[in-house]
């Protein structure tokens, strides 16, 4: 059974730095991609970042310049650096697992950036 497991939100001040970790068990081997998805209250899920077993990386608009994505193939772990907060990055951010077709996702662990 796959279980995909994130940890790291919480409340950060504009400006402020936040790093949000996953880890996803339950297959043999790594999963093909991993990355990070994220939904605001009242707006669809987007793309925050990936990252794919050949180092293919995706990053989300909003993302560029400003996170970084990095994972351990071995261990399926993946982590989001996230620098230079604002107000637009609170939602709740979701950890991704993909071992083609399969897709797997975390229970999401929420990012709010307020005074």
């Amino acid at each position: 059974q796959v279980q995909v497991v994130e940890s790291g939100g919480g409340l950060v001040q504009p400006g402020g730095s936040l790093r949000l970790s996953c880890a996803a068990s339950g297959i043999t081997g790594s999963f093909d991609v991993m990355g990070w998805y994220r939904q605001a209250p009242g707006k669809q899920r987007e793309l925050v970042a990936t990252l794919t077993t050949n180092n293919f990386y995706d990053y989300g608009d909003s993302a560029k310049g400003r996170f970084t994505i990095s994972r351990d193939e071995t261990k399926n772990t993946v982590h989001l650096q996230m620098n230079s907060l604002n107000h637009e990055d609170t939602a709740v951010y979701y950890c991704y697992a993909r071992l083609w077709p399969m897709e797997y996702w975390g229970q999401g662990t929420p990012v709010t950036v307020s005074t």
